[in-house]
């Protein structure tokens, strides 16, 4: 296949690569400051006659390297943190506007980085630092409760029914909330973690995977983490060498991506 971006290749560090929800459109951002949207051909078509990959359209944010960008659940929006700036922006790909968010209310953070959105569309969970996560509405953009955990959290995770979080600090404790009260479920420390780095839940809700500073990728089920404060990991996934960045979990919840950011080609399929 042909690159999907080839008709704008970024001059910087492509920071996010996503397909959009519903139609056949690949987003790109990163630090060169802008969002492209590409239509995506038939793989098909490309291989026989070479169709190119059409750009739809680029915006450029100004001053404003971009950290990670992300489709609303319905595909209307493309919401971009910065590198280094408190403030965010929504780009409405209905209206064509950009809609910069200066600051939310109740949410006293240097930077805005991290965010995760939750599978029904409703919410925007923060990583702030000190082990806060900031609970937005993702209709009003704006807060409506903060959680923290023990020690600085470095990832977090939605359950596929948007009830839960599942949030991992630094020190490799995951803790569990309660996205309707906003309270700490339960708590499990990950195995043989010395500094947690990323986590993902499957789709069916029946996996949770945990990717650690050593490259170590322990995979475990759900009820087991909802119950144990020690859980055994089912399986235990070391085919990474450096850090481990990266987990993703597909569709079907058949083969789970582990890859590490800090080496060429670090990407493994289990």
């Amino acid at each position: 296949c042909l690159p999907a971006n080839q008709e704008r290749f970024a001059n910087g560090k492509l920071a996010t690569v996503q397909f959009h929800p519903s139609a056949q459109v690949v987003m790109t951002a990163g630090h060169d400051r802008s969002v492209s949207l590409f239509q995506v051909k038939n793989f098909n078509l490309c291989y026989v006659d070479g169709v190119r990959n059409p750009r739809i359209q680029s915006i450029y944010l100004e001053s404003f390297p971009i950290y990670k960008a992300c489709f609303s659940v319905d595909g209307e929006q493309v919401i971009a943190t910065g590198t280094h700036h408190k403030m965010f922006f929504v780009y409405d790909m209905m209206s064509g506007s950009i809609i910069p968010i200066q600051k939310v209310r109740g949410v006293e953070e240097r930077f805005l980085r991290s965010f995760e959105i939750s599978p029904d569309g409703s919410f925007m969970l923060v990583t702030g630092t000190s082990g806060y996560l900031h609970l937005l509405s993702m209709k009003t953009k704006e807060l409506i409760s903060t959680m923290k955990v023990n020690g600085r959290c470095t990832a977090s995770a939605f359950t596929p029914d948007s009830s839960k979080i599942y949030s991992y600090s630094k020190e490799g404790e995951v803790f569990i909330w309660d996205v309707r009260s906003r309270k700490c479920l339960h708590k499990f420390e990950d195995e043989g973690s010395l500094e947690g780095k990323c986590i993902a839940v499957s789709k069916n809700n029946q996996y949770v995977a945990c990717g650690s500073a050593s490259g170590v990728v322990n995979l475990y089920t759900t009820d087991v983490c909802l119950k144990e404060n020690h859980p055994k990991p089912v399986k235990a996934i070391m085919n990474l060498v450096t850090s481990a960045t990266c987990v993703t979990f597909n569709p079907t919840t058949e083969i789970l991506a582990v890859a590490s950011r800090e080496t060429d080609e670090a990407v493994k399929l289990v």
